[in-house]
């Protein structure tokens, strides 16, 4: 799992093995069974997740007690209720398992060491950030300006193994649509 990480990492900056070790020491490793939470809303955000392998869902309940998936993390991915997180607020999102997944994780405390040792590290999260930023911006704006039809399309071109790991349901909450609208544009 740490070689998964350091490729991972070093696909934006290269590391030294020292300075992949001070890294590593920085992570826990948590195992977590299909259905189990590693957020609840409401609960204390005390983690990012690196997601080394299985799958999990981010979602918000609205005051309806409607389900709204804000994404799917799955192997080389990292996840959290970031404002939670950042901010030391309580969660306003739920990180759940789709399958039993495994990770890597670290506290905001373990989150400022290693940008404080290693500036490498800051470029590294930096980038993340700025293509997840990247990523919530082109999802707006397909929200904004295609149809159910474009939305799913999209969705297949950009996650096309998601479609076998993950229900109907589910992917009909994470594009906005009814779970009978995407079986009408999946057949």
């Amino acid at each position: 799992m740490q070689a998964t990480l350091r490729k991972h990492i070093e696909k934006i900056v290269p590391l030294t093995d020292d300075e992949f070790a001070f890294v590593c020491a920085h992570f826990t490793t948590k195992n977590f069974k299909k259905h189990q939470f590693l957020i609840q809303e409401g609960d204390a955000v005390k983690y990012s997740y690196f997601v080394i392998s299985g799958l999990l869902k981010l979602v918000h309940t609205d005051t309806k007690a409607k389900e709204h998936v804000v994404s799917f993390a799955m192997e080389d991915w990292w996840e959290s209720d970031y404002y939670a997180f950042f901010t030391q607020t309580k969660a306003t999102m739920s990180l759940e398992c789709l399958e039993d997944t495994e990770v890597l994780c670290f506290s905001l405390e373990d989150y400022k060491k290693i940008c404080d040792g290693l500036q490498k590290m800051q470029r590294f999260f930096l980038e993340k950030s700025n293509f997840g930023f990247l990523g919530s911006q082109r999802r707006i704006i397909s929200w904004q300006t295609s149809n159910s039809k474009e939305r799913y399309e999209q969705f297949l071109k950009q996650y096309p193994t998601l479609t076998q790991r993950v229900s109907k349901s589910l992917i009909a909450s994470y594009l906005g649509i009814s779970r009978e609208t995407l079986s009408r544009l999946s057949s």
